[in-house]
């Protein structure tokens, strides 16, 4: 990816060194069985992550609360973690580019979103977050949190390297803000308490898909006005979409697969609403509400 030359955002916050929060292991409010996972389940519907990945990261829930130390925030940023800064901010910038000029031809205000950078634990308007999490967005702060260290996580452990893989992910996250500010979050989240629990899991999947949908769309307009994308990138935006679709994600969990279960769509899904967006570059491409096929 050509990023290099880009613009800088100024919209970073970067939290990460800061002094521990006082997080423990375990997070001590989920214990106590099945409330503990009914309480893990809202909460990763609410922040837009699949509970698998807080339960493989946590090494599993249901103990009570926690008796360990608290985790430690503290870890000094490497230069190549610096780098990372300063790339996700290009990214983040030509995000803010993009879907200023999109919101702008249809007369409306883009309203920027912050990114925090952490390492360890965060505080957010939603709550806790830890890096096993994995990144996600906020809409009552209008953040994007993402530990650096899932990077790495992305290219050894699920084999999706690449920086255009780093900035699909990031891309998605802001999705989830442009939907927040279309008031399509809202919607769903509304529509979700209306519904049982199967039908809840398929709205989660078709908000995922809409995100992974338009950050497609940001790598169009972008590419199309700054020539971002080299030889090979959006292979390495398509791989990381599959990777991390819930088929994987369970398989890799648990051994079997529960599509019911779904929050984010499986890896084919994944990667075709990506590429659906990054084809067409427009907003009605995206209606994964309107589909009748995922």
């Amino acid at each position: 990816m050509r990023w290099r030359t880009g613009r800088r955002s100024d919209n970073v916050e970067d939290r990460r060194g800061e002094p521990g929060t006082g997080m423990r292991v375990g997070m001590p409010v989920l214990g106590g069985g099945g409330i503990g996972m009914i309480l893990l389940v809202l909460a990763a519907a609410y922040f837009g992550i699949d509970p698998t990945v807080l339960l493989e990261g946590m090494g599993g829930l249901g103990t009570g609360p926690a008796s360990g130390p608290p985790i430690s925030t503290e870890r000094q940023p490497s230069a190549a973690d610096d780098e990372m800064k300063e790339f996700m901010s290009v990214v983040l910038a030509d995000t803010e580019d993009t879907w200023g000029s999109i919101f702008g031809a249809s007369d409306r205000r883009y309203e920027t979103p912050k990114l925090v950078l952490y390492s360890g634990a965060v505080g957010s308007a939603c709550g806790f977050g830890q890096a096993a999490m994995g990144p996600f967005y906020c809409p009552a702060d209008q953040r994007v949190y993402i530990d650096l260290s899932f990077y790495d996580d992305l290219r050894q452990r699920y084999g999706a390297p690449g920086d255009f893989a780093q900035a699909y992910v990031l891309a998605h996250e802001v999705g989830h803000h442009v939907q927040n500010l279309l008031g399509i979050s809202d919607k769903v989240q509304a529509a979700r308490q209306r519904v049982g629990d199967a039908e809840a899991n398929n709205l989660s999947v078709r908000l995922e898909l809409q995100a992974d949908c338009l950050a497609g769309m940001w790598a169009h307009h972008a590419n199309r006005s700054r020539q971002i994308l080299e030889k090979g990138d959006v292979e390495e935006a398509l791989n990381a979409a599959s990777v991390i679709g819930d088929d994987r994600m369970q398989r890799r969990a648990r051994g079997y697969v529960t599509p019911d279960s779904f929050t984010h769509g499986s890896s084919a899904q994944r990667a075709r609403w990506f590429q659906r967006g990054l084809e067409s570059g427009k907003l009605s491409s995206c209606d994964t509400f309107g589909a009748t096929e995922l």
